[in-house]
This record gives C-alpha cells, structure tokens and sequence, in this order.
C-alpha cells in the first residue's frame, strides 16, 4: 500500500512547505520590522529626520476665552433658531415631561440643577448643584460650552455648542417650555 517513494515525496513536501514559510517570515520580518532596530532601545526618544520650527504666535501666548456679551446676544436670540439648535438634544432629551437618555427640559431654564425626581443623575452633576444651584441663562450658556469641562463627570456625552450665538437662541426657546 505505502512504498518508500511515496513516503519520501510526502515528507519532502512538508519538509519545503515548513521551510518556504520559515523563509518567507524572515524574509517579512527583515523588510516589515517593528520596534526598534538598533537606532535606540526600548523607550529611548529617537533622533528625528527634520523637524518644523513653529512659531508661538500672540494669540496663542495669551490665549484666554474672549468675553462675550451674553446679555446682548440673549436680547437678539431667536427662539425659532433655538429650536433647530434643539434638534442636537432631541436625540437624549424630550419636552413632553418624560425622561429619555438625559432628563426632560420643560421649563430647564430657572429650574434647580439636578432636581428632576427619579432620574439617576451622575455624582458629577448632583456634586454640580454646589457651583451652580439652578440652571439660569447663564449657567446654561457656560454648561452649553462644552458639559465636559464645566462637570467633570458628567454622563453627558454631547461635546458643546460653540457658537455663542447658537446657545442664545437656545437657551431662548427653552425658555418658552413650560
């Protein structure tokens, strides 16, 4: 049934295969190296080709937020812009009085930081009510920057309105639901 010839050939052809992959993996691992390669070890800082001097310009040396006029911007909102900027909330927040993602916002503006009943704010947000106790235009306005930065913690993952403007007309059709 099995001759030495055939046996041969069969060894002979796992032999090269196993030998054709251990080559072809040096072969790859010569060309496509990762890590270091002599050039420095392991978490050293290795020397750059060439580098791009750049410049500190003034603004960036004093880089402070411009002040805005929220007042004024709050006198000229328009609540009908406010309430396509509401279309960025819609996705965790209603206006029917029930809870969705995020708690609802009837009547938000005015109202105390963190008080809707039976919803599980995060520790971030009920620690919040110490710096800001309900949710004036103000209050609003800065939150609206980026709820990130202003509540570290905060389970919010919406990233802020960054036009001034936008928070305005916002915040003024929230001011027009009960």
């Amino acid at each position: 049934m099995f001759n030495t010839m055939t046996v041969t050939k069969a060894a002979g052809a796992l032999i090269g295969a196993l030998l054709f992959l251990m080559l072809a993996g040096w072969a790859a691992s010569s060309i496509y190296h990762v890590g270091s390669a002599g050039h420095g070890g392991e978490g050293e800082e290795h020397a750059q080709a060439y580098s791009i001097p750049v410049e500190e310009s003034e603004a960036d040396a004093g880089a402070e937020e411009e002040q805005i006029d929220f007042a004024a911007l709050m006198a000229q909102a328009d609540v009908a812009k406010g309430e396509s900027e509401f279309g960025k909330c819609r996705a965790c927040h209603k206006l029917d009085g029930s809870d969705g993602v995020g708690p609802h916002l009837n009547g938000v503006v005015g109202r105390a930081v963190a008080s809707i009943g039976g919803f599980g704010y995060s520790p971030a947000m009920t620690d919040h009510v110490a710096d800001a106790p309900d949710w004036t235009p103000e209050a609003l306005q800065e939150f609206l920057t980026n709820p990130k930065q202003v509540v570290s913690g905060t389970k919010m993952a919406f990233a802020g309105l960054k036009d001034p403007q936008a928070r305005a007309n916002l915040i003024a059709y929230l001011e027009t639901q009960p």
